[in-house]
């Protein structure tokens, strides 16, 4: 039942009337079964990929108060940079650095819900330092939003809906959003960022990210270097690699697709582990497709012989004593109104450092959250780091690039004095 290798399409296949229906049925089974799976032949140009990947890992060579100008807490929006040990996940802090964009957009109005805040212009490293690095970027971003609805209108067909099911769950000026990763080697590690191995023939390990759920519909992965470290949690609990494939994006399925489509769809568990000592960097471009934060929990309307099938995955899963997975599904209706709501939420947990500043509300219910959940399984949760980590550093300036911080209980967007 459970996976023990990550599928791969042939996007070629789905653009020709003759081989488009083996393709969907390939498609049908990897959304149902894994949740994970390389696509090759994407229609995208091999030089924009290289100059996408050149440019990114240029970019963790700008010195390091050039990428501090544009540090992800400046801005309420979780655009921007973030230096190494920023960023928890399942309650352990991630060993990367990272820089995230997105398609442009303005700053919302005072009006507008909480949420909007994750709209906003992005930060951008100084061009005399990197001239090519946001041509590329968004020539790139603009690329892959078109790759992600189309694949998306697939998906609906594998499905044996119409190609337009999820249409209405995009905004017209959609955000999307690129995240550009270094993950450094244990080497360039602090000593306590490493576990013991479980068998003493191999490395001490890191937690590049930790055990985690995408949050949206779908995620194109690019693997900018040949390191291993991507891994899936298949349903017996058992973590898959996903090695890096020349020519190949690896699709993951996120919540908000599971959530849409009754469950049919798996949002499969995936964590990333830091490269071995003296192995040097991996880098990784995950883009993430973007929903409408408005949309809710409504469901599409599946037909029933593909629920039939996700029946029949779930008596074949009881029958093997259940799923095992290290993350909970929080898609979950009753708890938030709008995705957009849910959105934040879980970016707060991740970045707490950013919450701290501009969400202290919603940062103190997540940490109330997490200590209840913890003490409920007689655990502990806390997430230290070494100087400068998560938490570790509260920002007293009184503006922010002249944004004043607002708690959530306002209730509207934040705006530019």
């Amino acid at each position: 039942m459970s996976f023990t290798s990550i599928p791969l399409l042939d996007l070629s296949l789905s653009r020709n009337p003759d081989t488009k229906p083996a393709f969907l049925e390939s498609l049908r089974q990897a959304l149902l079964q894994v949740g994970f799976l390389y696509i090759k032949n994407i229609g995208i140009d091999d030089t924009l990929i290289q100059d996408v990947m050149t440019q990114g890992k240029t970019f963790f060579d700008l010195p390091e108060e050039k990428k501090l100008e544009i540090q992800m807490k400046n801005v309420p929006s979780f655009l921007g940079y973030n230096k190494l040990g920023a960023e928890i996940t399942k309650y352990a802090v991630d060993w990367r650095e990272q820089i995230d964009i997105s398609t442009p957009h303005p700053r919302p109005s005072p009006t507008s819900p909480l949420y909007y805040n994750l709209r906003h212009p992005n930060q951008w490293p100084d061009p005399t330092f990197i001239p090519s690095f946001r041509p590329v970027i968004e020539a790139y971003i603009r690329q892959m939003s078109t790759l992600s609805v189309t694949f998306t209108s697939l998906i609906a067909e594998a499905l044996l809906l119409p190609p337009t099911a999820f249409d209405r769950y995009f905004d017209r000026d959609q955000q999307h959003k690129l995240k550009i990763i270094k993950y450094p080697d244990t080497a360039a590690l602090p000593p306590s960022s490493t576990s013991p191995p479980k068998d003493e023939t191999e490395p001490a390990q890191a937690q590049g990210v930790g055990p985690h759920k995408d949050s949206m519909l779908t995620t194109y992965l690019l693997q900018a270097s040949s390191h291993r470290g991507l891994q899936a949690q298949n349903m017996a609990g058992t973590w898959i690699d996903c090695p890096p494939i020349p020519g190949t994006l690896i699709v993951v399925i996120g919540q908000g697709l599971e959530a849409l489509t009754h469950g049919v769809c798996a949002s499969t568990t995936h964590r990333v582990l830091s490269p071995s000592a003296g192995s040097g960097p991996r880098f990784s471009m995950p883009f993430f497709q973007g929903v409408s934060y408005d949309a809710t929990f409504e469901s599409v309307d599946i037909p029933p012989a593909i629920l039939a099938m996700r029946d029949e995955r779930l008596r074949q899963l009881n029958a093997a004593g259940g799923r095992i997975d290290d993350v909970e599904f929080t898609f979950r209706k009753g708890k938030f109104n709008h995705l957009g709501e849910a959105t934040l939420f879980n970016r707060v947990k991740s970045h707490p450092d950013v919450g701290e500043w501009w969400y202290p509300e919603l940062l103190a219910q997540a940490r109330a959250e997490q200590a209840a959940a913890a003490a409920a399984t007689g655990g502990e949760v806390e997430a230290k780091t070494e100087q400068g980590g998560a938490g570790a550093e509260k920002d007293e300036r009184e503006t922010v690039n002249g944004i004043h911080p607002i708690t959530a209980t306002q209730g509207s967007a934040i705006q530019a004095h």
